[in-house]
């Protein structure tokens, strides 16, 4: 088992539960760490053994592109879902992060993990 890890994807997705954060797109960041099983790729080095990390940020993009949820909790369950739905992956852990959302705080985030069943 191994993981791979996206830190500071950009996504453009309309969130939040404000009216003026309705009107439009917000900036998140993302990083995305998915436990997969990476033995062959370590000894093959061939991309077709690993898990494409530009496959994968494509898809979460896309997501974004798609969503207009409320909660960065429902944003990153679709996104969990998507990924584990189109890539084996084992697992997936999604840091979301909302940037000058509060007058008095840098960024606000939530963390979300789930195993595939």
């Amino acid at each position: 088992m191994g993981k791979i890890y996206i830190a500071g994807l950009t996504v453009e997705t309309l969130i939040g539960v404000y009216d003026w954060e309705r009107t439009q797109q917000t900036s998140l960041l993302l990083d995305v760490t998915l436990n997969a099983d990476l033995n062959a790729a370590m000894h093959s080095d061939d991309v077709n053994d690993t898990i494409d990390y530009a496959k994968v940020a494509e898809c979460i993009v896309e997501v974004g592109k798609r969503s207009e949820f409320e909660l960065l909790e429902a944003f990153g369950n679709a996104v969990m879902s998507a990924v584990l739905e189109t890539f084996n992956v084992a697992a997936i852990t999604v840091k979301i992060v909302k940037p000058n959302i509060l007058p008095n705080a840098q960024t606000v985030a939530v963390e979300l993990s789930r195993e595939r069943n």
